[in-house]
Protein backbone atom coordinates (compact mmCIF):
# COMPACT_ATOMS: atom_id res chain seq x y z
CA UNK A 1 0.00 0.00 0.00
CA UNK A 2 1.22 3.58 -1.08
CA UNK A 3 2.50 5.41 2.25
CA UNK A 4 4.68 8.16 2.35
CA UNK A 5 7.05 8.91 5.21
CA UNK A 6 6.87 12.95 6.01
CA UNK A 7 6.96 15.19 8.55
CA UNK A 8 7.37 12.38 11.31
CA UNK A 9 4.70 11.10 10.09
CA UNK A 10 3.51 7.93 7.78
CA UNK A 11 0.54 9.30 5.75
CA UNK A 12 -1.62 6.69 3.54
CA UNK A 13 -2.47 8.18 -0.05
CA UNK A 14 -3.68 7.30 -3.11
CA UNK A 15 -2.84 8.79 -6.27
CA UNK A 16 -4.65 8.18 -9.52
CA UNK A 17 -1.04 9.36 -11.37
CA UNK A 18 -1.30 10.83 -14.87
CA UNK A 19 -0.16 14.15 -16.11
CA UNK A 20 -2.57 16.27 -15.39
CA UNK A 21 -3.15 19.53 -12.51
CA UNK A 22 -3.10 17.59 -9.09
CA UNK A 23 -6.41 17.90 -7.00
CA UNK A 24 -5.79 16.89 -3.47
CA UNK A 25 -8.42 15.52 -1.16
CA UNK A 26 -8.84 16.08 2.74
CA UNK A 27 -11.27 14.11 4.31
CA UNK A 28 -13.60 15.29 7.61
CA UNK A 29 -14.02 14.21 11.31
CA UNK A 30 -14.28 10.31 11.71
CA UNK A 31 -13.54 9.84 7.86
CA UNK A 32 -11.24 8.79 5.92
CA UNK A 33 -10.03 9.20 1.78
CA UNK A 34 -12.64 7.12 0.66
CA UNK A 35 -15.33 9.60 1.33
CA UNK A 36 -14.30 11.39 -2.12
CA UNK A 37 -14.94 8.29 -4.02
CA UNK A 38 -17.53 10.45 -6.31
CA UNK A 39 -15.60 13.34 -7.54
CA UNK A 40 -12.12 11.01 -7.98
CA UNK A 41 -14.77 8.96 -10.22
CA UNK A 42 -15.66 12.45 -11.93
CA UNK A 43 -12.40 14.19 -12.38
CA UNK A 44 -9.83 11.01 -12.54
CA UNK A 45 -9.98 11.19 -16.43
CA UNK A 46 -8.73 15.10 -16.49
CA UNK A 47 -6.90 15.72 -13.14
CA UNK A 48 -4.15 14.01 -11.21
CA UNK A 49 -6.58 13.09 -7.49
CA UNK A 50 -4.91 12.30 -4.33
CA UNK A 51 -6.99 11.36 -1.54
CA UNK A 52 -5.37 10.86 1.98
CA UNK A 53 -5.96 9.52 4.98
CA UNK A 54 -4.56 12.35 8.19
CA UNK A 55 -3.74 11.64 11.33
CA UNK A 56 -5.57 9.51 13.40
CA UNK A 57 -7.59 8.36 10.24
CA UNK A 58 -8.08 5.21 8.34
CA UNK A 59 -4.89 3.59 6.94
CA UNK A 60 -2.63 6.64 8.72
CA UNK A 61 -4.20 5.68 12.16
CA UNK A 62 -1.59 4.45 14.97
CA UNK A 63 -1.79 2.71 18.51
CA UNK A 64 -1.03 6.08 19.81
CA UNK A 65 -1.69 9.99 18.62
CA UNK A 66 0.42 12.51 20.34
CA UNK A 67 -1.31 15.95 20.46
CA UNK A 68 -1.13 18.03 17.35
CA UNK A 69 -2.95 20.86 15.48
CA UNK A 70 -4.49 21.59 12.16
CA UNK A 71 -1.38 23.57 11.12
CA UNK A 72 0.56 20.36 11.58
CA UNK A 73 -1.77 18.70 9.34
CA UNK A 74 -1.12 21.31 6.72
CA UNK A 75 2.42 20.71 6.96
CA UNK A 76 1.58 17.00 6.98
CA UNK A 77 -0.20 18.13 3.48
CA UNK A 78 2.62 20.22 1.96
CA UNK A 79 5.23 17.49 2.75
CA UNK A 80 3.07 15.29 1.17
CA UNK A 81 3.25 17.01 -1.97
CA UNK A 82 7.15 17.29 -1.70
CA UNK A 83 6.88 13.49 -1.78
CA UNK A 84 4.64 13.03 -4.76
CA UNK A 85 6.53 15.98 -6.52
CA UNK A 86 3.83 18.32 -7.21
CA UNK A 87 4.59 21.91 -6.62
CA UNK A 88 0.83 23.30 -6.21
CA UNK A 89 -2.36 21.41 -6.05
CA UNK A 90 -6.17 22.42 -6.30
CA UNK A 91 -7.27 21.56 -2.37
CA UNK A 92 -10.59 20.28 -2.06
CA UNK A 93 -11.67 19.35 1.67
CA UNK A 94 -14.63 18.86 3.76
CA UNK A 95 -14.70 20.16 7.31
CA UNK A 96 -11.88 19.24 9.18
CA UNK A 97 -9.96 18.93 5.82
CA UNK A 98 -11.27 22.53 4.74
CA UNK A 99 -9.90 23.77 8.36
CA UNK A 100 -6.45 22.09 7.48
CA UNK A 101 -6.64 23.34 3.84
CA UNK A 102 -7.36 26.97 5.08
CA UNK A 103 -4.11 26.60 6.83
CA UNK A 104 -2.00 25.09 4.62
CA UNK A 105 -2.91 28.30 2.58
CA UNK A 106 -1.78 30.53 4.77
CA UNK A 107 1.66 28.88 5.66
CA UNK A 108 2.27 27.55 2.47
CA UNK A 109 0.33 29.77 -0.07
CA UNK A 110 2.78 28.48 -2.79
CA UNK A 111 1.21 25.09 -2.84
CA UNK A 112 -2.27 26.18 -3.42
CA UNK A 113 -3.38 26.97 -6.49
CA UNK A 114 -7.18 26.89 -5.65
CA UNK A 115 -9.42 25.61 -2.90
CA UNK A 116 -12.87 23.84 -2.24
CA UNK A 117 -14.33 24.20 0.99
CA UNK A 118 -17.14 22.09 1.79
CA UNK A 119 -19.00 22.28 4.91
CA UNK A 120 -16.70 24.57 6.40
CA UNK A 121 -15.80 27.26 8.83
CA UNK A 122 -13.27 29.90 9.70
CA UNK A 123 -14.00 30.15 13.38
CA UNK A 124 -14.87 27.86 16.20
CA UNK A 125 -17.33 26.09 17.64
CA UNK A 126 -19.22 27.47 20.35
CA UNK A 127 -18.92 26.56 24.02
CA UNK A 128 -22.50 24.10 23.78
CA UNK A 129 -21.97 22.37 20.95
CA UNK A 130 -17.76 21.33 21.80
CA UNK A 131 -19.27 20.19 25.39
CA UNK A 132 -21.99 18.11 23.28
CA UNK A 133 -19.10 16.72 21.12
CA UNK A 134 -17.18 15.89 24.46
CA UNK A 135 -19.97 14.00 25.98
CA UNK A 136 -20.77 11.98 22.44
CA UNK A 137 -17.24 10.98 22.41
CA UNK A 138 -17.21 9.82 26.13
CA UNK A 139 -20.62 7.78 25.56
CA UNK A 140 -18.69 6.19 22.53
CA UNK A 141 -15.60 5.56 23.87
CA UNK A 142 -17.10 3.89 27.25
CA UNK A 143 -20.07 1.82 25.21
CA UNK A 144 -18.09 1.22 22.03
CA UNK A 145 -20.47 2.78 20.02
CA UNK A 146 -23.63 2.09 20.84
CA UNK A 147 -26.40 2.44 18.29
CA UNK A 148 -27.96 5.91 19.71
CA UNK A 149 -24.02 7.63 19.72
CA UNK A 150 -24.01 5.84 15.70
CA UNK A 151 -26.78 7.49 14.86
CA UNK A 152 -26.50 10.67 16.48
CA UNK A 153 -23.09 10.96 14.52
CA UNK A 154 -24.93 9.93 11.09
CA UNK A 155 -27.35 12.66 11.86
CA UNK A 156 -24.08 15.33 12.37
CA UNK A 157 -22.17 14.05 9.48
CA UNK A 158 -24.50 12.44 6.97
CA UNK A 159 -28.09 13.58 7.69
CA UNK A 160 -31.25 11.94 7.81
CA UNK A 161 -31.98 8.49 5.82
CA UNK A 162 -28.51 8.38 3.84
CA UNK A 163 -28.06 4.48 2.29
CA UNK A 164 -24.48 4.92 2.71
CA UNK A 165 -24.09 5.28 6.59
CA UNK A 166 -23.61 1.77 7.97
CA UNK A 167 -20.81 1.23 5.96
CA UNK A 168 -19.52 4.45 8.26
CA UNK A 169 -20.88 3.01 10.95
CA UNK A 170 -18.67 -0.06 10.91
CA UNK A 171 -15.49 1.65 10.30
CA UNK A 172 -16.18 4.32 13.23
CA UNK A 173 -16.71 1.00 15.23
CA UNK A 174 -13.11 0.14 14.41
CA UNK A 175 -11.48 3.67 15.50
CA UNK A 176 -9.57 3.51 18.79
CA UNK A 177 -9.85 5.91 22.13
CA UNK A 178 -6.16 7.13 21.57
CA UNK A 179 -7.49 8.26 17.99
CA UNK A 180 -10.73 9.93 18.92
CA UNK A 181 -9.55 11.34 21.30
CA UNK A 182 -6.69 13.23 20.07
CA UNK A 183 -8.72 13.91 16.97
CA UNK A 184 -11.08 15.98 19.03
CA UNK A 185 -8.93 17.63 21.23
CA UNK A 186 -7.56 18.73 17.83
CA UNK A 187 -10.96 20.07 16.55
CA UNK A 188 -11.80 21.92 19.57
CA UNK A 189 -8.34 23.50 20.37
CA UNK A 190 -7.89 24.40 16.51
CA UNK A 191 -7.80 28.80 16.67
CA UNK A 192 -10.19 31.04 15.36
CA UNK A 193 -8.86 32.14 11.63
CA UNK A 194 -11.64 34.73 10.42
CA UNK A 195 -9.08 37.46 10.61
CA UNK A 196 -6.51 35.58 8.73
CA UNK A 197 -8.22 34.42 5.69
CA UNK A 198 -9.17 37.68 3.50
CA UNK A 199 -4.97 36.99 2.95
CA UNK A 200 -6.03 34.28 1.11
CA UNK A 201 -5.28 34.93 -2.59
CA UNK A 202 -6.11 32.00 -4.66
CA UNK A 203 -9.66 31.36 -6.18
CA UNK A 204 -11.78 29.83 -3.58
CA UNK A 205 -15.69 28.17 -4.17
CA UNK A 206 -17.12 27.36 -1.13
CA UNK A 207 -20.22 24.64 -0.87
CA UNK A 208 -22.46 24.09 1.98
CA UNK A 209 -25.54 21.87 2.38
CA UNK A 210 -29.03 23.03 2.62
CA UNK A 211 -29.18 21.50 6.34
CA UNK A 212 -25.85 20.92 7.54
CA UNK A 213 -26.07 20.38 11.16
CA UNK A 214 -22.73 20.53 12.23
CA UNK A 215 -21.86 24.26 11.01
CA UNK A 216 -24.50 26.77 10.11
CA UNK A 217 -24.77 28.30 6.39
CA UNK A 218 -24.30 31.46 7.89
CA UNK A 219 -20.86 30.51 9.20
CA UNK A 220 -20.09 29.56 5.11
CA UNK A 221 -21.61 33.15 4.00
CA UNK A 222 -18.83 34.82 6.58
CA UNK A 223 -16.24 32.94 5.05
CA UNK A 224 -17.66 34.01 1.30
CA UNK A 225 -17.40 37.66 3.00
CA UNK A 226 -14.06 37.43 3.99
CA UNK A 227 -11.79 35.70 1.24
CA UNK A 228 -11.38 37.76 -1.76
CA UNK A 229 -13.84 36.72 -4.61
CA UNK A 230 -15.03 33.60 -3.33
CA UNK A 231 -18.19 32.06 -4.24
CA UNK A 232 -20.69 30.24 -2.50
CA UNK A 233 -23.08 27.05 -3.69
CA UNK A 234 -25.63 25.77 -1.57
CA UNK A 235 -26.50 22.30 -1.83
CA UNK A 236 -29.01 20.11 -1.08
CA UNK A 237 -27.90 17.87 1.90
CA UNK A 238 -26.58 17.69 5.12
CA UNK A 239 -22.52 18.48 6.57
CA UNK A 240 -20.90 15.67 4.07
CA UNK A 241 -22.89 17.21 0.86
CA UNK A 242 -19.90 15.34 -1.87
CA UNK A 243 -21.09 12.26 -0.30
CA UNK A 244 -24.85 12.14 0.29
CA UNK A 245 -25.49 14.10 -3.01
CA UNK A 246 -22.63 14.39 -5.01
CA UNK A 247 -23.90 15.18 -8.63
CA UNK A 248 -24.27 18.61 -8.27
CA UNK A 249 -21.47 18.94 -6.00
CA UNK A 250 -19.66 17.69 -8.61
CA UNK A 251 -20.98 19.70 -11.14
CA UNK A 252 -19.71 22.63 -9.19
CA UNK A 253 -16.58 21.87 -8.62
CA UNK A 254 -15.95 21.49 -12.19
CA UNK A 255 -17.98 24.95 -13.20
CA UNK A 256 -15.40 26.54 -10.87
CA UNK A 257 -12.15 24.61 -12.16
CA UNK A 258 -13.17 25.97 -16.11
CA UNK A 259 -14.49 29.50 -14.99
CA UNK A 260 -10.74 29.98 -13.45
CA UNK A 261 -8.63 28.08 -16.05
CA UNK A 262 -7.93 25.53 -13.63
CA UNK A 263 -7.77 22.60 -16.59
CA UNK A 264 -5.74 19.38 -16.82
Amino acid sequence: MPYADVNGQRLYYEDTGGSGQAIVFSHGLLLDGTMFSPQVTAFRDRYRCIVWDERGHGKTATETLPSFSYYDSANDLSALLSFLGIDSAILVGVSQGAFLGMRCALRHPERVRAQVLIGAQAGIDDPKTLAGYRALLDAWIAGKLPEEIAATVEHILFGPGWPGAAAWKEKWRAMTAPNLSAAMDTLASRDDITDKISSIGVPTLIVHGDIDAAIPLARAQAMKDAIPNAELIVIAGGHSVNMTNPDPVNAAINDFLGLHHLGA
